[in-house]
C-alpha cells in the first residue's frame, strides 16, 4: 500500500476512470456555458447552489459514518455479526484516506459527485463570466474560462 502526498482532489480524479472524469468535466462546461450567457442574478443563484453541493469527500465521510453507526447499533442490539459492517466500512474509509481510493468512490463518481476542486473551478469560472475578474470577458468561451481557472487556480 503506497502512501502519497498528493492533494485529495488529484487522487480522486486519478482513481476515477477517464470516461467518468470526462463526463463530469462536460457537465461542468455545459453549466459554465449555460449560466455564463445568463444574467448576473442567474449566476448568483447558481453560485448559491454550488455552495450547497456536497463534495465527494463529504459524501464518503457521511456514508461511512452512517453505515458504521448502523452496524454498531445493530451489533449491540440485534446480532453481533452486524459488527462486521463497521469494520468493513471503516477499512474503506482508511483506504481512501491513505490512497485516495475506496470501492464506494467509483459508485459516487458515477453519480456525478465532484471533488471540492471541481466545484470551485465551476464557481470561479462563473465568477469570471459574471465580471468579478477584469481579465476575463463575459463573451469568453466556457472552455477557455475553465482553462484559465485551472491554469491560475483561484483568480
Amino acid at each position: 500500500m503506497a502512501l502519497t502526498s498528493k492533494p485529495e482532489h488529484d487522487r480522486v480524479r486519478e482513481s476515477t476512470p477517464n470516461a467518468i472524469n470526462q463526463q463530469i468535466d462536460d457537465d461542468m462546461l455545459s453549466n459554465i456555458a449555460y449560466y455564463g450567457s445568463k444574467s448576473k442574478k442567474s449566476i448568483k443563484k447558481r453560485l448559491k447552489e454550488l455552495d450547497k453541493e456536497w463534495a465527494i469527500e463529504r459524501v464518503l465521510e457521511v456514508n461511512a459514518s452512517t453505515l458504521a453507526l448502523t452496524g454498531l447499533v445493530l451489533g449491540a442490539t440485534k446480532d453481533k455479526r452486524w459488527l462486521i459492517m463497521p469494520g468493513i466500512v471503516l477499512s474503506f474509509l482508511m483506504q481512501h484516506g491513505l490512497q485516495g481510493w475506496c470501492p464506494p468512490l467509483a459508485i459516487f463518481r458515477k453519480l456525478n459527485y465532484r471533488t471540492r476542486k471541481e466545484i470551485d473551478e465551476e464557481r470561479n469560472a462563473l465568477k469570471a463570466l459574471r465580471g468579478d475578474y477584469k481579465s476575463i470577458h463575459k463573451n469568453t468561451a466556457a472552455e477557455t474560462v475553465l482553462d484559465i481557472v485551472r491554469a491560475y487556480g483561484r483568480l
